[in-house]
């Protein structure tokens, strides 16, 4: 069979990766066409365009960057056409996906979407074209499969496929991980700023701010796949920060609490057990615009699937050096850390058990293989 799909940041990569690697499994000659990273094309796949030639962040970067983004458009279109895919598969990546989307359902193509868009976020009003355009939706958080049904359509949960990439890594060696990388014996707080440049350049200098206020810990930036340590070291200001570069998971599994950007990240960090911090600062003009269309309570995927405060948040003027460090200190508190573990261990059970790579893929595979 053929498959084309269609990822654009580092988590789709990684969920896509996983994805390939499934589907080769039960499909042997499976032919792989993709947008995605370094980590499909690991997987097995041919690369159309990596995620990094097109990684814009909130409102006002992408009205500044419209004519790359429909030159895009229309070159995926051609390559789509002269693929003939027998289905493709969009992992979320909405504004570009689901142009495709409603293209590719009028052209008579198969469309399967893995990861759902946020519409459970904002702008509810496009669950009428996702139920238009997409033949199958497989949805990864719980709360998502009410939502849909609530506007009359059936998709399938089938578990986060993070519980899968977490539990297959290989498991690191502290004492080795910490010799190799120059860490020391400190207990480490990582920093995890995010993956584009816009938010690390809005996020780091705040969280190494910090740096003074806690010798007794040796803090460690997580270094993004889809930038090069040049770029962060304009951040780097003190010996008591170090750098590792696409080793995030390893890193977590030492660490003894994190500051962390909004997004994929703050799950991962909650299911490595790490105590965290969640912040988030975006331009003006993205925030104001998100503020007014977003519904709801909670920015952290870890609050949202336990639809309660599990983690703190500091959103926009929150996000400061004073609130940063309150919290921090908060999340460093040991009676705090084992409220914040028993949360952790609940979240993890409401995810769901492990194989939502393999179920979805065979989805896919048993619905075009008849």
């Amino acid at each position: 069979m053929k498959y084309y799909i269609i990822a654009g940041e580092a988590s789709g990569d990684l969920h896509g990766s996983n994805l390939i690697s499934a589907l080769k499994k039960l499909d042997t000659n499976a032919d792989i066409r993709f947008w995605g990273g370094d980590l499909m094309e690991q997987a097995g796949g041919t690369l159309v365009k990596h995620y990094k030639e097109r990684a814009f962040m909130g409102f006002a970067e992408v009205l500044m960057n419209l004519n790359k983004i429909f030159k895009d458009i229309s070159f995926c279109k051609s390559d789509i056409e002269n693929f003939n895919p027998d289905v493709i598969v969009f992992i979320d990546n909405s504004g570009f996906n689901l142009r495709i989307a409603k293209w590719a359902k009028q052209k008579g193509f198969r469309t399967n979407y893995y990861i759902s868009p946020q519409v459970w976020a904002s702008r509810a009003s496009r669950v009428k074209a996702i139920k238009r355009d997409i033949d199958a939706m497989f949805v990864i958080l719980p709360f998502v499969k009410p939502f849909y049904k609530k506007h009359g359509y059936e998709v399938t949960f089938v578990g986060h496929p993070l519980i899968d990439a977490i539990a297959n890594r290989n498991q690191v060696n502290e004492l080795n991980f910490r010799k190799d990388n120059n860490l020391g014996d400190k207990p480490i707080i990582a920093l995890l700023p995010g993956s584009r440049k816009q938010e690390i350049t809005k996020m780091l200098s705040v969280m190494l701010s910090l740096i003074d206020d806690y010798p007794d810990y040796q803090f460690v930036i997580a270094g993004a796949p889809s930038q090069d340590f040049s770029f962060y070291q304009q951040f780097i200001k003190s010996t008591n920060v170090k750098f590792i570069e696409n080793k995030t998971y390893d890193l977590l599994s030492i660490s003894y609490a994190a500051l962390v950007t909004s997004g994929t990240a703050t799950l991962e960090t909650a299911l490595f057990k790490v105590p965290q911090v969640v912040c988030y600062k975006g331009s003006t003009i993205s925030y104001q615009i998100a503020y007014r269309i977003i519904t709801l309570k909670f920015i952290s995927l870890v609050n949202l699937i336990m639809d309660k405060e599990v983690v703190t948040e500091l959103i926009q003027n929150e996000f400061n050096k004073k609130r940063l460090k309150e919290e921090l200190d908060h999340i460093l508190d040991s009676e705090y850390r084992k409220q914040l573990f028993l949360a952790y261990y609940e979240l993890e059970k409401t995810l769901g058990g492990k194989g939502a790579s393999e179920k979805t893929a065979r989805l896919i595979y048993e619905a075009i293989k008849t």
